[in-house]
């Protein structure tokens, strides 16, 4: 009811990993777009990040990552996409979450409270 999606790992623990609203299905296969946010928060050159499903004619959806690069530093989509596929390559992501667009931004949109605002993503790049 709360619209949380969680995993339960062989212990029993719960491990919140996204809301059903911001799951992206790519292919057929669920994509977490919390967990495609915090790969990419991991390159040096990484300030925000924020992804969303983005329509996609031969996959249903795709992820697009939303970048706000640290001041004085840059990257390519193609660097981030080289970060993401060392994480595909360890088996720590999915082989179709290489199917990720970049887009670079000033500014990440908040809500009132700070959190990111993925509806004003939509509206904007989706």
């Amino acid at each position: 009811h709360t619209q949380d999606v969680a995993v339960r790992d062989p212990d029993g623990a719960i491990r919140i990993t996204d809301r059903l609203k911001d799951v992206i299905k790519v292919g057929g296969e669920w994509l977490s777009s919390l967990e495609l946010e915090d790969l990419f928060l991991t390159h040096p050159a990484v300030a925000e990040a924020a992804v969303i499903g983005k329509s996609d004619e031969k996959w249903g959806e795709i992820p697009l990552a939303v970048i706000v690069l640290r001041p004085g530093k840059n990257a390519t989509a193609e660097e981030l996409h080289e970060h993401l596929a060392g994480f595909i390559e360890r088996g720590l992501m999915p082989r179709y979450a290489k199917e990720s667009q970049v887009a670079f931004a000033q500014a990440i949109p908040k809500t009132s409270v700070g959190k990111i605002d993925k509806l004003a993503l939509r509206a904007s790049f989706g």
